[in-house]
C-alpha cells in the first residue's frame, strides 16, 4: 500500500536508515574493540548525527538560549605542584602569568531561544581560548557526567527530551521512556532532578569538559585529561519552588545576572582545574574511565589548578558575538588531543558540522569565530565568503598544496606525534565495565536530607503521569541505585495516585451533585 506522500507503509515495526537499511545495533558505534576509536565508515552514526545536526533552522538544535561574554585566561605556569612541561607542550599553559583572549558562551541545552532560564536542564560552558596556536575550544556542560556514553544515542536522546512531535509539548513521560531502557543515564538523572539540575544563575556554577581529552608533552607522551571549571563566586542552585518564583517574574534572570555584574565591574571567575590519569584501561577500576556517565574519584585523582578566568566585557552586539559564535569538541591545539571516548568522537564529527549548517560554510571567517593570529588556507569559496584565507607572498593563483610555486607549505614538525597503538577487531559493543548504579547510588547518598527531599519530589513529579510500564522500569532502576532511593519514589508514585484518584473521586462526586441540582431546578414549576 502506498501513502500520499509515495511512501510504502513498513511491513513491521524493525528500525532502518533512511535507505530503508534494517538497523540491528543502535546502542553502540562501531569501533576497535569495545573501548577503541570510532571509525569513519561508520554509516550509521554519521547518517543519524548529520540529520540531527540538521533538524532546526535556524537555532541550534541543542544549546539554543545562550548568554556569553569576553574575557582573559591566566596560566600558572604549573599543574599542582609540577611544571606543566611533564604532561602537555601546550604553549598557553607554558609561562605563570600568560594571558589568553577568551570568550565564554553560556546556554540552556534541550529548550528553544526564548524559553526560560529556570527549567530544569543542564546548561553549557563552552569556551573559546584563541591562543598563537589559533583557537582551542573546551565545550563542556555545568555538571560532570551525561545521560549517555555513545553518540550513536545523542539525536534518540534529545528526541526524548524535545516537545512531542505531535501535540509539540514536552512530556515527562517521554524523557523517563527513554531513560527506563538506559540504565547509563541513573547517574545524571540523580544529578539533573536534585538541586544541581537548576543553577541559580551562570556565575555561581561549575563547568566540567564532561569527555576525556588528553595531554601530549614534547616526547609526544600522552596522558588522559578531565577539565573541571571551579567557580570563584560561591556555587549556588535553585530548588524547584524558588526557581518557579523567578519564572513568574523575569525568564531572563541568568543572562540578566551576568550583563550586570560584568557591567558594575564585579567580574566572575574560574579556576581551570584538571585530573590527570595515565593512558590505559585502568583494571582497578570497577568503572571504564572513558565512560561520561562516570566521575573519577577526586580522592584517587585531584583537582589540580593550572589557571584562573576571569570574564570583563560584555559583547557589543548579541548576534554577532553570542549567536553566530561557533563551538566544536574537534579544535584543539599542539599538546592537547583526544581519546577514544566515544562520545568525544561522535561530538567532534557533528558540532563543527552543525555550525557549518546552521551558521554557514564560512563561519569562521566571522570576527567571533575567527583565530587572532593569520589564518592561511587553500580553501576557496562557499556562501558568505568575504576575504580569502592567505598568507602575506602568496601566490593567489595556487590553492592546492604541494606545489612549486609561491605557495603555503607545511608547518615543519618539531616534536613527535602522540602515536598511541590501536588494535582489535571493529566491533558494535558496550565497554565491558558498565556499572551503571554504583555513581548514581553514591550521589544520592551524599546529598543532604534536603537535597534528598527535592529530588525525590521532581522526580515523582515529572514520572507519575507516565504509563505504569515506565513508572515500574524506573522504580527497578532506582531500587538498583539504592534501596531508599528505589522505595521513596516508589512510595512518591503511590501517594500521587492516590491523590490524583481521590480528586478525580472528589470531581465525580461533585459532578454528580451539580446534575441532581439541575434535575430538581428543573423538575420545579414556573
Amino acid at each position: 500500500m502506498i501513502e500520499k506522500n509515495g511512501s510504502a507503509h513498513a511491513e513491521s515495526n524493525t528500525l532502518t536508515t533512511r535507505q530503508g537499511h534494517p538497523v540491528s545495533n543502535n546502542q553502540n558505534s562501531r569501533t576497535v574493540g569495545s573501548r577503541g576509536p570510532t571509525t569513519m565508515e561508520n554509516y550509521h552514526l554519521m547518517e543519524k548525527l548529520s540529520h540531527f545536526d540538521r533538524e532546526r533552522i535556524p537555532e541550534r538544535v541543542v544549546h539554543a538560549r545562550g548568554a556569553g561574554a569576553h574575557g582573559v585566561f591566566e596560566a600558572y605556569g604549573k599543574v599542582g605542584d609540577e611544571a606543566i612541561s611533564k604532561y602537555t607542550r601546550a604553549k598557553l599553559f607554558q609561562e605563570a602569568g600568560k594571558e589568553t583572549p577568551v570568550f565564554v558562551r553560556f546556554s540552556t541545552v534541550g529548550h528553544g531561544t526564548h524559553s526560560p532560564e529556570t527549567l530544569r536542564d543542564p546548561r553549557g560552558f563552552a569556551v573559546k581560548f584563541y591562543t598563537e596556536d589559533g583557537n582551542w575550544d573546551l565545550v563542556g556542560n555545568n555538571l560532570k557526567v551525561f545521560f549517555i556514553r555513545d553518540a550513536i544515542k545523542f539525536p534518540d536522546f534529545i528526541h526524548s527530551q524535545k516537545p512531542d512531535p505531535v501535540h509539540n509539548r514536552q512530556s515527562g513521560e517521554r524523557i523517563f521512556d527513554f531513560i527506563s531502557n538506559t540504565p547509563e543515564a541513573m547517574h545524571m538523572v540523580t544529578f539533573l532532578f536534585s538541586p544541581w539540575g537548576i543553577p541559580a544563575n551562570y556565575r555561581q556554577m561549575q563547568g566540567s569538559g564532561v569527555n576525556t581529552y588528553k595531554w601530549v608533552n614534547d616526547k609526544g607522551e600522552g596522558v588522559l585529561i578531565k577539565y573541571h571549571w571551579e567557580p570563584l563566586q560561591e556555587i549556588r542552585n535553585l530548588i524547584q519552588a524558588e526557581a518557579e518564583a523567578i519564572q513568574a517574574k523575569n525568564f531572563n534572570h541568568a543572562t540578566q545576572d551576568l550583563y550586570e555584574a560584568i557591567e558594575r565591574g564585579d567580574f566572575p571567575q574560574w579556576e581551570l582545574c584538571v585530573q590527570i590519569m595515565s593512558d590505559g584501561e585502568h583494571p582497578e577500576l570497577d568503572f571504564d574511565p572513558l565512560d561520561d556517565t562516570k566521575l573519577w574519584p577526586e580522592e584517587q585523582f585531584p583537582f589540580l589548578k593550572v589557571g584562573k578566568m576571569t570574564l570583563n566585557r560584555n559583547p557589543e552586539n548579541y548576534f554577532a558575538e553570542v549567536e553566530q559564535a561557533a563551538f566544536g569538541t574537534g579544535v584543539l591545539v599542539d599538546g592537547l588531543d583526544f581519546s577514544d571516548d566515544k562520545m568525544l568522537q561522535g561530538r567532534t564529527f557533528s558540532y563543527s558540522d552543525t555550525q557549518r549548517y546552521r551558521v554557514g560554510p564560512n563561519y569562521l571567517q566571522l570576527p567571533i569565530n575567527a583565530p587572532r593570529m593569520q589564518a592561511a588556507t587553500n580553501q576557496r569559496d562557499g556562501q558568505m565568503t568575504y576575504r580569502v584565507d592567505t598568507a602575506q607572498g602568496q601566490n593567489n593563483h595556487v590553492n592546492y598544496e604541494p606545489s612549486n610555486l609561491s605557495a603555503l607549505k607545511e608547518a615543519p614538525r618539531d616534536l613527535p606525534d602522540h602515536s598511541p597503538r590501536v588494535e582489535g577487531n571493529l566491533v558494535r559493543q558496550t565497554i565491558d565495565r558498565t556499572n551503571d548504579f554504583g555513581q548514581a547510588g553514591e550521589r544520592y547518598r551524599t546529598f543532604e536530607t534536603w537535597e534528598r527531599d527535592e529530588l525525590i519530589s521532581n522526580i515523582v513529579a515529572n514520572l507519575s503521569g507516565a504509563q505504569q510500564v515506565i513508572q515500574d522500569k524506573m522504580v527497578e532502576l532506582f531500587f538498583k541505585c539504592d534501596q531508599d532511593y528505589g522505595q521513596r519514589v516508589q512510595d512518591g508514585l503511590a501517594q500521587a495516585k492516590m491523590n490524583r484518584e481521590n480528586v478525580s473521586k472528589a470531581q465525580a462526586e461533585e459532578g454528580a451533585v451539580k446534575q441532581a441540582q439541575d434535575r430538581s431546578r428543573e423538575a420545579q414549576p414556573y
